[in-house]
């Protein structure tokens, strides 16, 4: 029995790295397929980066909801009305006739966006604190993946049926993946793989309260990494949405160089994911720490890196490579040990609510970033844009991290102790029984 329960967890991690695969193809596509929708519609650089800036104001103003029904809710089932949602509102994006409707069509498919935090708080309750960060960095491997088919379905296929029939084969994976979870995913006793309750996985099931809710907010761990959240997001945004852009206008490369280069980045970013959850895991095993300092290094890594990158003169070109891949092997190491902190020191009946009030406040940071960077590119460059935003935020952050590393090892202990008293108490109840 426990044999196949194994299994059955990684069948789960499976179809979610499926999943998470599919939908970042499909979310990141439009960085490629930026040229042509511009030419579309007639639009500038500004007007493109509000078409992204909505998806996530609408992604947003809806994690607050996801939050509150994953944590009241079966998990399993939400997931599988945000694939339906992915699926549909990404085929009404390829009908739009005019640049308002894409606008707005692609904004609606903000509202699965909050699909993460469901997905991160089922797989808690598979998996204990041990193992966490390894299993977040494998779903995020799905990210870097995703976007490497989503920018070559786009790049082989935009060119030859049109960037609206890329669409339309993206929203039909979302309707399949809706099927394939709906089926196959249980929903886990919330809880049940905390390490207090070995042995009492079959009689604990943890229920949400307004009190562990407001809980969260006097937790300094968790609202110093908000403020990580918001600003630590910049980056990642104004490198998906427009280095893309960025390699074609200014740099000269061909669609074709430009998607060679990319991959170059984001292969070594699969690895950095994995890499910065498996060492997240091992230093967190000696001390509470160990997430954080991890994640702080590998931001600092890959602010250098890419300012070395960006500042490169021409004459050093065949450097490039070697430096994209360095900062893509780096700058992915701090987001599954952040995931993982957010469960360190969260209740399991609340870690939907948790992980959707983080996501809102990188959501929140999001949103502005390619508009932020459009703005930057029509008054000087996309080079300019890039550099700022990127440098600046990711050296905040890693200063946050460090403050973060302070204050975490009380909000770990008082969990721990929160989860021993619990367990003491349904021993009791079982004992009783």
């Amino acid at each position: 029995m426990a044999q196949s329960r194994s299994r059955y967890r990684w069948f789960v991690v499976f179809v979610f790295f499926l999943f998470v695969l599919l939908h970042q193809a499909d979310k990141l596509l439009i960085s490629p397929l930026t040229t042509p929708i511009m030419e579309t519609f007639e639009i500038n650089e500004a007007q493109m980066g509000a078409v992204s800036t909505a998806a996530l104001l609408v992604a947003a103003v809806f994690y607050a909801l996801w939050g509150f029904l994953y944590d009241r809710f079966s998990r399993s089932r939400l997931l599988a009305l945000a694939s339906f949602i992915w699926g549909s509102t990404t085929w009404l994006n390829a009908l739009a006739p005019n640049y308002t409707t894409f606008l707005i069509t692609r904004a609606s498919t903000g509202v699965d966006d909050a699909s993460y935090p469901g997905i991160f708080s089922l797989l808690s309750d598979y998996f204990g604190p041990r193992l966490r960060g390894k299993v977040y960095g494998i779903i995020q491997v799905a990210q870097p993946v995703g976007f490497i088919l989503g920018t070559m379905l786009a790049t082989m296929l935009g060119g030859a049926m049109g960037w609206r029939s890329v669409f339309f084969i993206t929203g039909g994976a979302g309707i399949l993946m809706s099927a394939l979870i709906f089926l196959g995913v249980r929903e886990p006793r919330r809880g049940q793989a905390e390490p207090e309750m070995a042995g009492l996985e079959e009689f604990y099931s943890a229920r949400i309260s307004w009190g562990v809710v407001k809980g969260l907010l006097r937790k300094p761990s968790f609202l110093i990494l908000l403020a990580q959240g918001f600003f630590g997001s910049f980056p990642w945004q104004v490198l998906i949405f427009w280095f893309f852009r960025y390699l074609e206008v200014e740099r000269g490369y061909t669609p074709d160089e430009a998607m060679m280069t990319m991959i170059v980045a984001i292969v070594p970013l699969s690895i950095g994911y994995l890499l910065g959850g498996a060492v997240g895991d091992f230093f967190f095993r000696r001390t509470p720490r160990g997430r954080l300092l991890t994640a702080m290094v590998g931001v600092l890594a890959g602010a250098v890196f890419l300012a070395l990158l960006l500042l490169l003169p021409a004459e050093g070109e065949k450097l490039s490579l070697p430096l994209l891949a360095l900062m893509g092997l780096t700058m992915s190491v701090a987001s599954p040990n952040v995931i993982a902190t957010v469960q360190d020191v969260t209740e399991p009946e609340v870690r939907g609510t948790a992980q959707s009030v983080m996501s809102f406040a990188d959501t929140a940071g999001a949103a502005f970033a390619p508009l932020l960077a459009g703005l930057i590119a029509v008054s000087y460059s996309l080079h300019v844009a890039i550099l700022v935003i990127c440098i600046s935020t990711w050296l905040l952050c890693a200063v946050l991290f460090g403050i973060t590393a302070w204050f975490i090892p009380g909000d770990v202990a008082r969990l721990r102790q929160t989860m021993e008293a619990r367990a003491e108490v349904k021993r009791g109840e079982v004992a009783r029984v």
